[in-house]
């Protein structure tokens, strides 16, 4: 009867809100779409750009990223969690053993006292019936957050990735323009030095010669604020990779120059399938999901608790040279717990756990507003890029040739100094345009690979164990208090 009744309670099961909502995403993307490969090679992307140097800083920073390894251990724990829910649906076990002696005194005189010891040893076993799934639903709360931290590994591995392809291109942007500062700066010193011999021999008045070294300070100051920037860029990508820097500089210094970026691939899947593939998003969902297992839950800590016990032992009894040994087994109390006042314990938690559906809820939806609003404002950064790039390679040119034309006049005595320089800073404007064009195409190709999730998919590789190698004699001596 006991049994039937444990059966009946436990098929009444405290259920919680739905633990998926539709993916709320617009039925088209209202941008401009690249096309040319597939989403699914964007794990590969980095490997596809041909610059290994870029590769090996990458895995680099991904090694000893501060917040990949948080990511990781996050995973340790959510695993441990997972754990500890699992064993709570179990029975547990227990060894135990006891030893006793006792004096008896008889009621008369004459009687001997009797000495007497005892022994037991035996299992004792307990086990809580989930009887209307509470322990089940903080298991599977668990299991919808241990994925997520998996999804998480994986984008904060994708965030760090495109945080050293920036910085990465940055330098190597910085790089051309620094040269472009150092050829100015030489071309600006030779003029102001022309123009002081013209200026001593009376050829030029002093004004223009005062003109030629304030040009000839001004690129100074250009080219000290380009190598400032370089080395800034510098010491973040060695911030990012912990490599030494003499090692990074050399490492620099004899890779070629970073070849032309590469595409990410065809998009023009819904947007609902792409933002799909956004670890993030897939990590919202499964928080969302855990709350709803947690209302669950929360529901069931309401309804009566079932509890059931067992032992079995074996036991020795020795008095006056007498020994007995005999065996003891027991099943119960089966005990039936229903609350009843709690001072509105139970009612509290099944509100907060109400609110926190609705939180994560509400996040779920933002974040997939936030993830469809990153993949537009990348397309429309590239489009952007694109479009102006056919203009800023004629201005360059035509500036060039503008420069060229004003220099030889200028040797001729039929331009100004003034003329010259301004010529200069524009030619100087226009190539610095490109460098810049190019960098801003990079880093919104690189926004466009982090909005589409990096590559990470629903069956991605999980992430590999931690290494624990702290050398004892670090660790503080026992008790840690």
């Amino acid at each position: 009867m006991a049994s039937g009744l444990v059966l009946a309670l436990a098929a009444c099961t405290a259920t919680g809100p739905p633990t998926s909502i539709p993916i709320a995403a617009p039925p088209q993307w209202y941008a401009p779409l690249p096309h040319g490969g597939q989403v699914a090679n964007l794990s590969l992307w980095w490997q596809q750009q041909q610059d290994p140097l870029l590769v090996e800083l990458i895995e680099a920073a991904q090694t000893v990223s501060p917040s990949v390894i948080e990511a990781r251990s996050n995973i340790l724990q959510a695993e441990a969690t997972r754990s500890i829910s699992e064993a709570a649906l179990l029975p547990t076990l227990d060894a135990i053993g006891s030893s006793g002696r006792s004096l008896s005194a008889p009621g008369d005189r004459i009687s001997v006292p009797s000495l007497a010891n005892s022994n037991q040893l035996g299992l004792q076993t307990s086990w809580e019936v989930d009887l209307f799934g509470q322990n089940l639903a903080n298991l599977e709360a668990d299991k919808e957050r241990l994925a997520g931290t998996q999804a998480a590994w994986h984008e904060a591995r994708v965030s760090v990735a495109a945080e050293v392809a920036k910085q990465y291109y940055s330098l190597r942007a910085n790089e051309r323009l620094l040269l472009l500062a150092q050829a100015d700066t030489r071309s600006r010193a030779a003029t102001a030095r022309l123009n002081e011999q013209l200026a001593k021999a009376g050829f030029v008045a002093p004004a223009t010669a005062a003109l030629a070294r304030a040009s000839a300070a001004e690129g100074r100051t250009r080219l000290t604020q380009q190598q400032a920037l370089c080395e800034l860029d510098l010491k973040a990508l060695v911030a990012l990779t912990a490599f030494a820097e003499p090692a990074l500089r050399q490492k620099l210094a004899q890779a070629p120059a970073a070849p032309d970026q590469r595409g990410l691939g065809d998009i023009s899947s819904v947007p609902a399938d792409v933002v799909a593939q956004r670890p993030d998003v897939y990590r919202s969902a499964r928080e969302l999901a855990a709350a709803s297992f947690e209302v669950g839950s929360a529901r069931a800590q309401r309804y009566p608790r079932l509890s059931i016990t067992g032992i079995i032992a074996a036991n020795r009894v020795s008095a006056r040279g007498f020994n007995q040994n005999f065996n003891t087994w027991s099943i119960g109390p089966l005990t039936l717990t229903v609350p009843i006042y709690d001072g509105g314990a139970a009612d509290g938690t099944l509100d907060a756990a109400k609110a926190r559906y609705e939180e994560a809820s509400g996040k779920y939806h933002g974040t997939i507003r936030q993830a469809v609003r990153e993949v537009e404002e990348a397309l429309v950064q590239l489009q952007s890029t694109n479009d102006r790039a056919k203009d800023t390679s004629v201005a360059a040119t035509g500036y060039r040739a503008s420069f060229l034309g004003t220099q030889a006049r200028h040797a001729a005595g039929l331009a100004s100094l003034v003329e010259l320089e301004e010529a200069r800073r524009t030619l100087l404007s226009a190539r610095s345009a490109v460098v810049n064009l190019e960098l801003e195409r990079r880093r919104a190709w690189i926004a466009l690979y982090r909005a589409l999730g990096g590559g990470w998919t629903v069956n991605a590789e999980p992430a590999a164990p931690m290494v624990f190698d702290i050398p004892e004699s670090l660790l503080p001596p026992w008790p840690y208090d």
